[in-house]
């Protein structure tokens, strides 16, 4: 195997509808796999105009920052809801349950984080609902 591997993401499976929340934007997740990656995970969420994903979720193990790599919106961090913008990045602790609102432009996202194989997290269902 060479020392290195491309990927485009776009081209990685959307598993948003998997996860009941298609409508609201794509979800590509374990992006570990598609690239081969031994100790690097990453994910990309992009949010339509608008939209919230209405579950949060939470690590065991993962300590993951996120990047807006386009757009704006506003993340719920447990109780706090910060505005996000295009370059911003956040540190999450695993602990901390987290989701995303897009702005009126849309948002999109990078997760990055140390691989923990067997970790997907815990999903709390409708946690952001006001």
């Amino acid at each position: 195997m060479p020392g290195y591997t491309h990927k485009n993401i776009g081209d990685a499976k959307d598993e948003a509808p998997e996860f009941g929340f298609g409508e609201v934007g794509e979800a590509r997740f374990g992006l570990k796999d598609d690239l081969a990656t031994e100790e690097a995970g990453f994910s990309h969420w992009k949010l339509r105009p608008g939209k919230r994903v209405k579950f949060g979720h939470r690590h065991e193990d993962a300590e993951e920052v996120y990047v807006v790599v386009a757009g704006s919106g506003r993340m719920k961090l447990d109780d706090e809801i910060i505005d996000i913008v295009e370059l911003d990045a956040i540190r999450v602790a695993p602990e901390v349950v987290r989701s995303f609102e897009a702005g009126p432009e849309g948002i999109s996202l990078l997760a990055l984080g140390a691989r923990h194989d067997g970790d997907r997290g815990e999903v709390l269902d409708d946690w952001w609902t006001e």
